[in-house]
């Protein structure tokens, strides 16, 4: 299996050093035979390439089996035409990324006010209030006049059945509770769609508890009582607020891999920033990268019926929660070890495992 790996900007290239070698000694350990293939993109591809990411590296990703993405200085990225493209937006829409996961759960030796609780957020990923997104010429945000702005909204039938389609499946796999999150009440039209096409789908899967929450509503109950909640599906910003919540609630956003998935391909990437206020300073957390990295070889071991691909995800899975109980993590997480001395120390005891 080949897999692209691409750093990003800020703290990326220290956290995927130690990504790296997390899937090279899993590789070798279970015989998975990967190829982990470097490539640039952000900053670093701007001044070689004029552009944050190219057509070029794009037909790399659609020959190789995955990609992981680092975090990227999206904020930095601000016209196009100058070659400035946020990465992250460009491999979701070229591949058809449409399935944001985002898990969030607590540790016992990482410090934080919550019950403990084991979530996931199910994030629709094409379309919503991002308005790079919603119209073929590109943006969909239009000046009037100066000072009067309008941003359009684009919620079709089809992204909204296979969302929840991803959720309910996942679902399937977990504790069977699918939560939907929805501004109904004011959305009347778009929200109606997302909400008919959810109860359309859970007609199949008469198994599984559904509720719904207005999105509002929804942030109170999950800084309040987390456990309550097991997989919840909703649109793109509504997700995009709440899966960084979520992340957060479980006691550090540096604890949040995320994959983004679509029929043919996936990306496991960085749910967080890229951090330049402690770039090269052997500080980040890893594990947001490496728990990318597990959901990328879990993907690719239920899409092509790997076993040891999936056996790896949870050997990888083990080792974090054991790292993280042995307190073998960086200062944002109770830890007192560098970026680099966690990885060492995670590559060691996966070797043992």
């Amino acid at each position: 299996m080949k897999i692209v790996m691409i750093p990003g900007d800020g703290i990326g290239p220290e956290t995927m050093s130690v990504c790296t070698n997390v899937l090279e000694t899993i590789s070798e350990k279970l015989h998975l035979d990967l190829e982990l293939i470097p490539e640039i993109a952000g900053h670093d591809s701007l001044k070689k390439n004029g552009a944050t990411v190219t057509e070029e590296l794009l037909a790399k990703v659609k020959v190789s089996d995955g990609l992981i993405l680092g975090p990227m200085a999206t904020y930095d990225f601000k016209d196009e035409t100058k070659g400035e493209i946020n990465p992250s937006k460009f491999f979701r829409k070229k591949l058809d990324l449409y399935a944001n996961i985002r898990p969030a759960r607590t540790y016992p030796k990482v410090p934080t006010r919550m019950n403990p609780f084991n979530l996931v957020v199910v994030r629709e990923n094409t379309e919503g209030f991002y308005a790079d997104r919603n119209v073929e010429s590109g943006n969909s945000e239009i000046l009037v006049t100066p000072g009067v702005g309008i941003s359009l909204r684009r919620i079709t039938r089809e992204c909204c059945l296979r969302i929840a389609k991803s959720a309910f499946e996942l679902a399937m796999t977990r504790k069977k509770h699918v939560t939907l999150v929805h501004k109904h009440n004011v959305l009347k039209i778009t929200d109606g769609i997302f909400l008919d096409c959810c109860a359309e789908v859970a007609k199949l899967y008469p198994e599984i508890r559904v509720d719904d929450f207005i999105v509002d509503a929804m942030m109170a109950h999950v800084v309040r009582n987390p456990e309550n909640f097991d997989t919840i599906v909703t649109t793109n910003m509504f997700g995009d607020i709440l899966s960084d919540l979520t992340a957060e609630l479980s006691g550090s956003l540096g604890l949040g891999g995320s994959l983004n998935a679509g029929d043919r391909y996936a990306m496991g990437q960085a749910a967080h920033g890229s951090a330049p206020d402690i770039a090269g300073q052997d500080l980040a957390n890893p594990f947001s990268m490496i728990t990318s990295a597990s959901m990328l070889l879990n993907w690719l071991g239920q899409k092509h019926q790997l076993p040891q691909y999936l056996q790896a995800a949870k050997l990888i899975d083990q080792v974090t929660e054991q790292a993280i109980e042995a307190q073998e993590v960086t200062k944002d997480i109770g830890g007192q070890f560098s970026t680099s001395e966690t990885g060492k120390r995670f590559v060691q005891r996966l070797r043992a495992m």
